[in-house]
């Protein structure tokens, strides 16, 4: 029976389509500059979200602590959610080889930040002070959408005191389908309007997208020259890498518009958990479902029995199933099935 995996949409195998492309990319060594496939994903990723020049990376944590190393100095401070990946999921990587001090702020129930907490944490121009260089956000948050007046309004705020402003994007295409169906207009039209709120963001096609590796960092010439030089003292500094970033290109032509289909499935999942005792499904904006547990409910004990049963997915007291390409209505239904009884 085939295994139903939920734990993350990093979970996904390369389509045949997207091997064909692989096999087919034009090599060189990117370290050198000189690998065609690396050259064409990189001013394609900046042409699609309206920034000078794009650097292609392996991972998103390497993509993000890039951009903290690049817009802020040691001993300057970062402003993000309390929640945020940068802050909470990438190891202090800011910290620990920046020099960068974070101020997290708590987030509220949507994901975002309260402005007048923003503004309160900017520190004022004295040496007893770490400087406030960079107000950092993330879209989708917990598979939640960030309003366009919210990033809109935070923004101006950054520019207002000086900051500049970072998105961790890791799930920019799954936001910008989600406000393309709200709004209309493509999706790659809504990836553009969100990005061209921010001096830089970083994007991930390893997620759902579906490429087997791989991160880009958007921003200015200048930026981005400083990130090259991050990326390879971080040893992201790869040689024939056309073969990932031709998977990358491929996930951008061809697995963007699907990703509602995700969303759909996301829906799916929630409306078949709705209505049970003890259980809290929380509706989903995206791909990610979130399912809280009544106190005494053994969340462990049900992500043990579901994995006996060909369903994975990871939590505790709340539970994160997450919807993804290898993933279709029929397993949905499955999965539901198989969690109905366990709940």
């Amino acid at each position: 029976m085939k295994t139903i995996d939920l734990r993350s949409d990093t979970v996904t195998r390369p389509t045949p389509a997207m091997k064909a492309a692989m096999m087919d990319a034009p090599l060189g060594d990117d370290v050198f500059g000189d690998d065609p496939s690396v050259n064409a994903l990189e001013a394609h990723v900046a042409a699609l979200l309206g920034k000078e020049a794009a650097l292609f990376m392996p991972t998103g944590t390497q993509s993000n602590l890039c951009a903290l190393m690049s817009h802020c100095q040691r001993g300057e401070e970062y402003i993000v959610s309390q929640m945020a990946h940068t802050y909470r999921w990438e190891a202090g990587g800011a910290a620990v080889m920046g020099s960068i001090q974070p101020q997290p702020i708590a987030p509220r129930a949507d994901g975002t930040m309260a402005l007048a907490d923003i503004e309160a944490a900017i520190k004022p121009d004295d040496p007893h002070f770490a400087i406030s260089r960079l107000l950092c956000l993330e879209n989708t948050t917990g598979g939640q959408v960030l309003p366009m007046d919210y990033q809109r309004d935070a923004g101006a705020l950054a520019r207002r005191r000086g900051l500049n402003f970072h998105l961790d994007g890791a799930r920019l295409f799954n936001a910008a389908v989600a406000g393309s169906q709200r709004e209309g207009g493509s999706p790659y039209e809504h990836a553009r309007r969100i990005a061209d709120l921010y001096d830089s963001v970083s994007v991930c096609f390893s997620k759902g997208l579906g490429a087997p590796v791989g991160s880009a960092l958007v921003g200015s010439s200048g930026l981005i020259a400083r990130a090259r030089r991050v990326r390879k003292m971080a040893g992201g500094g790869m040689r024939q890498a056309g073969l990932l970033a031709a998977a990358a290109r491929h996930a951008l032509d061809h697995h963007v518009e699907r990703l509602a289909d995700d969303h759909a499935n996301a829906r799916r999942l929630a409306e078949g958990l709705a209505g049970l005792e003890g259980v809290t499904v929380v509706p989903p904006h995206t791909n990610i479902v979130f399912v809280d547990l009544a106190p005494g409910r053994d969340g462990k004990a049900v992500v043990d029995a579901a994995r006996e049963q060909g369903v994975l997915f990871t939590g505790l007291y709340r539970l994160r199933l997450v919807t993804h390409l290898d993933v279709d209505a029929d397993d949905i239904d499955r999965a539901v099935s198989v969690l109905r009884r366990l709940f």
